[in-house]
């Protein structure tokens, strides 16, 4: 899988809110025809590619910009209010780039951030099904008689595989070997690499055109040279876990945000007023209006939460290195959690709200007003705000850090 042309390198924060702003008009266009017949954004991603904006956080010494956080959560929400789907995917993207800052080897960084600011995909194979909890992995790394490894199991909920360049397959090396230790590694592999199958069998009730179906691997070569050890970024306080969830944070704001566009502007161009207004248009319907006002506090709220947010993050990035690391990563994960419970809320509320307002003609399928709430509904399920609850509840009683895991 190849670019069509070079990627654009952004160099800051400013020229990457343009950039996405100025794509997200053009994905809008065509999200709920994509939606409802699953045509699979592959041009869109790849001017997403092209545009620069898979290579926000690659590192200063790699020729990156290096953006924060903050940043990236806003243009993944700007993306997620046009298309959900589209700014689901380059997820895993981000949660990888920063597992190689973190805890890279030199070698292997400088080949996918390299790789990254020319454009390339990097997607996730990491969760499977069957087994007791999403942590248990039977994917296995196994020593082969030339010195590296084989890489055998099954991946489903793979977002952005379709999509990719590269694969990050969480695997487990059951006995120390090549001088490993045992434990849980992310490989690095080519998505095209031989025995790589890709499979879209994706079928959710949102966020239909993802590409998070299934990657079967079969004695698959891999290098000691393409592995990074997962532990050195969920076993000390790295702001990992808080990375990743100030990213859903986002898409959930960011749908959030879609909704309510989108409900007004179906109540400005098709809604007629409730006879009782005694109005001649809906915008002029008292109590519809307060309803609007309403929700966008709602939306405000939670835009003002993901802000808080990521300001935290940032500033546990910026201590990870020093004594402070620890309280700084715990107030990220804590105000990253708190987040994702505010937006869970108003992402659904707000999604369902739309048809509230709109009324019966809004339920009308030719709008595909209805992939707000599916999409919203369906990524809301990444992992459950009742333990957020527990974490923050925790932290706000007796002061108990949250875990390190890398899910909060």
């Amino acid at each position: 899988m190849t670019l069509a042309s070079p990627a654009i390198r952004i160099t800051s924060a400013a020229q990457a809110l343009e950039s996405a702003r100025t794509l997200a008009v053009e994905f809008a266009a065509g999200a709920a025809d994509r939606d409802r017949r699953r045509r699979l954004p592959h041009d869109e991603i790849d001017r997403l590619s092209a545009a620069g904006l898979l290579a926000l956080t690659v590192p200063a010494e790699f020729g990156g910009a290096d953006l924060p956080p903050s940043v990236v959560a806003e243009v993944i929400a700007i993306l997620a209010a046009a298309d959900p789907s589209i700014a689901q995917i380059p997820h895993s993207h981000f949660v990888y780039l920063n597992l190689l800052r973190l805890v890279g080897d030199g070698d292997l960084s400088a080949r996918i951030f390299g790789a990254v600011l020319d454009g390339g995909r990097v997607a996730n194979a990491q969760s499977e099904r069957g087994g007791k909890t999403i942590a248990d992995i039977t994917t296995r790394l196994t020593p082969a008689a030339d010195g590296g490894f084989v890489l055998n199991g099954e991946k489903f909920y793979c977002t952005g595989s379709l999509f990719a360049h590269t694969l990050a397959v969480l695997a487990r090396l059951d006995e120390p070997a090549v001088g490993l230790a045992s434990g849980e590694y992310i490989a690095f592999i080519q998505a095209d690499a031989p025995g790589v199958e890709v499979i879209d069998d994706w079928n959710a009730l949102g966020q239909r055109t993802t590409g998070s179906g299934t990657v079967r691997l079969t004695e698959v070569a891999v290098s000691s040279a393409d592995l990074v050890a997962r532990a050195g970024a969920v076993s000390a306080p790295t702001g990992y876990g808080a990375f990743a969830q100030l990213l859903h944070v986002a898409i959930d704001v960011g749908i959030a945000r879609g909704a309510l566009a989108a409900a007004g502007e179906f109540v400005r161009t098709k809604s007629r007023p409730w006879f009782e207004a005694g109005v001649d248009q809906a915008t002029d319907d008292p109590l519809l209006v307060q309803r609007f006002g309403e929700l966008a506090v709602e939306v405000a709220t939670a835009e003002a939460v993901l802000a808080e947010a990521g300001r935290r993050v940032d500033e546990a990035v910026a201590h990870r290195a020093d004594a402070e690391s620890a309280d700084a990563v715990a107030r990220a994960s804590i105000a990253v959690a708190t987040g994702k419970v505010v937006a869970d809320r108003v992402v659904t509320a707000v999604s369902s709200a739309l048809f509230e307002v709109g009324g019966t003609r809004s339920a009308v399928g030719g709008d595909g007003l209805d992939r707000y709430w599916r999409d919203g509904r369906t990524h809301t399920l990444h992992d459950p705000v009742r333990w957020k609850l527990q974490r923050i509840g925790r932290y706000a009683l007796v002061g108990e850090r949250p875990p390190l895991h890398g899910v909060i």
